[in-house]
């Protein structure tokens, strides 16, 4: 096995892990739409479910090809990071790092489309009337997956110093 596989596919397994944990926990313990204020004026646990994507995106209820979509674009997703991991250098971590979080994240958010239609997301933030869509574990993630490859390309265009 590659070693990019040896890093990225523990690191996704973890981001699963702990995601379908924390939505269990949430499911288990909350009632649908309920709040539970953690810190006032700033952050909140909440059970809400979301059929679309990233901040609400196609969280409509009227449409109901979103599930195909979304399993679509992540299995599409799930290829092309596999893709990137068997051509990254071994040496770039930041890189296999990135994608292995990304896969983790997808793959936790897939595996509540394929069994509810619907992604779980619990976690509020707010300052006063102006609140951030409740997102998940899988979600920061993808987020911070997310940051690592940009951070990793910036890298890799970068010129070395000295030339």
């Amino acid at each position: 096995m590659r070693p990019s596989f040896k890093i990225a596919i523990p690191l996704a397994l973890l981001v699963i892990v702990l995601d379908q944990a924390a939505k269990l926990w949430i499911v288990g313990n909350m009632t649908l739409y309920t709040t539970r204020q953690i810190i006032p004026g700033f952050f909140n646990i909440v059970y809400v479910l979301n059929r679309g994507a990233a901040f609400g995106f196609l969280n409509r209820n009227d449409i109901q090809w979103q599930t195909y979509f979304f399993f679509a674009a992540t299995a599409l997703a799930v290829l092309i990071i596999f893709h990137l991991l068997r051509m990254a250098k071994d040496d770039n971590k930041l890189l296999i790092i990135g994608l292995g979080s990304i896969l983790g994240g997808a793959v936790g958010n897939l595996i509540d489309r394929i069994k509810t239609g619907e992604v779980v997301d619990f976690l509020d933030f707010y300052y006063k009337t102006y609140h951030w869509p409740a997102f998940n574990v899988a979600d920061i993630a993808i987020f911070l997956g997310s940051l690592a490859l940009l951070a990793a390309f910036y890298r890799m265009r970068r010129p070395a110093s000295g030339k």
